[in-house]
């Protein structure tokens, strides 16, 4: 894992079905776990969250000495005492803690042994991502292109701990999944009723148990 971000979808991306498109779209990207599993493909990450999408640029234009250059930070440590670039203080945010919706500032217990590898690890990835396209917007404003559409947005219980969580339709996001043009794979946990989802898995999600849920439509 190269940055923690909550309901990310590291332990089970393996479940989902392979694309069968070139293109694979995240209409709510967070940390793209689906993408990173399929990088190769044309991939457009969108996220109304800017502070997300500030990530994924920052990413995209860094370099590995950039990374390499970044504080050891240690448990106790806070982020305001270095002088980071916005960009870098969104970015070691996440690192810094486990799970979590927004960056952090101060490094956790549980994190700090954790840090190093997983800057290492967002190393490895960013001649893999230089390719993609990034939007910060909301989901409908996206083309309906055909394309594998990976539909993972705060979930109907829980999500309210997104910054814009507590705001999403699903009556309409509903209606929206089930207009979008090739392969539409939706992520859902626990409950969930806007669409008629099936069991993907259950497992530890590091809190607490959940229960992975999954909704799967092809127009082909």
């Amino acid at each position: 894992m190269m940055w923690s971000y909550y309901g990310s979808k590291s332990k089970v991306v393996k479940l989902y079905p392979e694309p069968s498109h070139d293109k694979i779209i995240e209409p709510f990207a967070g940390s793209a776990r689906y993408s990173l599993e399929h990088w190769q493909n044309d991939i457009v990450l969108c996220d109304k969250n800017p502070t997300i999408i500030s990530v994924w640029r920052y990413l995209q234009n860094c370099n590995k000495r950039d990374l390499q250059s970044l504080p050891v930070l240690q448990h106790g440590e806070r982020l305001s005492d270095y002088n980071l670039s916005q960009e870098e203080r969104n970015y070691l945010g996440f690192v810094v803690s486990e799970g979590v919706s927004t960056p952090r500032n101060t490094v956790t217990k549980r994190a700090a042994p954790k840090v190093s590898h997983k800057i290492q690890r967002t190393i490895d990835i960013l001649d893999k991502i230089k390719h993609w396209t990034l939007v910060c917007g909301d989901y409908t404003e996206i083309k309906n292109e055909r394309a594998t559409w990976f539909v993972d947005p705060p979930y109907q219980n829980g999500g309210e701990h997104y910054p814009f969580g507590n705001k999403l339709d699903y009556d309409k996001l509903s209606a929206w999944v089930k207009t979008r043009n090739g392969q539409v794979i939706v992520c859902e946990n626990n409950q969930a009723d806007w669409l008629p989802f099936v069991l993907l898995k259950g497992h530890w999600g590091g809190r607490k148990h959940s229960t992975e849920l999954l909704y799967l439509h092809s127009d082909e």
